[in-house]
């Protein structure tokens, strides 16, 4: 009932390789993701991989954040749902799930999101401080956000977002 997925079953979309994004030292590169239609970004040096997990196993007595485990590749993988970490409702109906993996110290974490969107170089003086009108919860996790066409990326604080009490 509780067994990890191996590497093999799951479905890997990409590998982000280390140093593999150019960028000048006045750009910042993000690997997007969708929230309940809501854009982040994510620093792509702190992404290790993007995949479609076949089977989460679940953790007993874990935090409500912590969705379960995964085997990337031999290493086990705490998964986060990132919709409950912001304090939002499940999402509706069924569909691919989503996980983005980063590294934070010597441990791998993959963020359940709806959807990956895409890499986005941006420049570092369109990096805005939070808003006061955004949410507390999200404003802790957030180091900035980026006025795009029709939309406002929030640039994920990894280290944060992960540092949370399991209360």
């Amino acid at each position: 009932m509780n067994e990890l997925t191996p590497a093999s079953e799951s479905r890997s979309l990409t590998t982000v390789p280390a140093g593999g994004a150019i960028a000048t030292s006045d750009e910042q590169v993000f690997v997007t993701i969708y929230v309940e239609k809501q854009l982040f970004g994510i620093p792509v040096e702190q992404v290790q991989d993007i995949l479609i997990p076949e089977k989460i196993a679940r953790i007993p007595l874990a935090p409500p954040e912590v969705a379960g485990a995964i085997n990337l590749r031999g290493r086990i993988v705490t998964v986060i749902d990132v919709r409950k970490r912001l304090g939002l409702k499940a999402k509706k109906g069924g569909g691919n799930i989503m996980c983005v993996t980063v590294e934070q110290g010597n441990e791998l974490y993959s963020l359940m999101v709806d959807s990956v969107g895409n890499v986005q170089n941006l420049d570092v003086a369109r990096i805005e401080p939070n808003p006061t009108t955004l949410d507390a919860r999200w404003r802790s996790i957030s180091t900035g956000v980026v006025r795009l066409d029709g939309e406002l990326l929030v640039v994920l604080d990894v280290d944060t977002f992960l540092a949370f009490n399991p209360n």
